[in-house]
């Protein structure tokens, strides 16, 4: 199974890219938010973390193996959570992938279905859709965040399962391990008691999106 893959970029079609890795081409098709970032990258070196999916032609028999390239491992997990969402399949994902992860998270916390439906090929039924199937689930993704910004809050503690899932969720969407804590521990000192990760992760989105002033 081929999980990642680091080579030079030689080519961005419509809806793919072209990675040459030593002496093999690999075609990956992409989300189209990152096909569009890699427009400017052609000759470089990039990394892609990669999913399998099996295509099927117009007869059953007709059965094609791709490639899909991401960024990180947490917009794999995004984009394979997103697929579950009914009437939604991968190249339709792959589509109204136009924008940020993040910003696709924080719409369906936010429940916005206006922002929702204006991406590519999706509509007001399947945006309610992924609002209704998605909106408890994606609380880490609304979360994720470039090296660059800034974190939250202090300290204290609760049913430390968890809070170790809510931990491991933040790592994984680009939180050091003391920012992490923090967000965990500013959320904690209300005192609720909370029963499941993502409830936790659903506390530290509405702090961190909480009106300023």
């Amino acid at each position: 199974m081929i999980t990642r893959l680091t080579g030079t970029l030689n080519q961005v079609l419509p809806d793919r890219v072209r990675l040459q890795v030593g002496p093999m081409e690999y075609e990956l098709l992409v989300p189209e938010n990152l096909r569009q970032r890699l427009e400017g990258q052609l000759g470089t070196e990039v990394t892609l973390h990669t999913r399998y999916y099996l295509e099927g032609g117009a007869m059953q028999s007709a059965i094609h193996p791709r490639l899909i390239g991401f960024t990180s491992e947490a917009e794999i997990e995004f984009f394979d959570l997103f697929c579950t969402v009914d009437k939604i399949g991968t190249r339709k994902a792959l589509k109204a992938f136009a924008r940020p992860v993040r910003d696709i998270a924080v719409a369906i916390m936010d429940e916005d279905q206006r922002f929702l439906s204006k991406l590519p090929g999706l509509g007001p039924a399947t945006a309610e859709k992924v609002v209704s199937t998605l909106r408890k689930k994606v609380a880490k993704f609304a979360l994720m965040r470039g090296p660059e910004e800034p974190a939250a809050a202090p300290t204290v503690s609760l049913k430390e399962v968890w809070v170790k899932e809510a931990l491991r969720s933040l790592a994984e969407v680009g939180y050091t391990p003391a920012e992490a804590r923090d967000l965990i521990d500013a959320v904690q000192r209300g005192g609720k008691q909370f029963e499941s990760s993502e409830e936790l992760l659903l506390a530290v989105f509405q702090l961190q999106h909480q009106p300023k002033g």
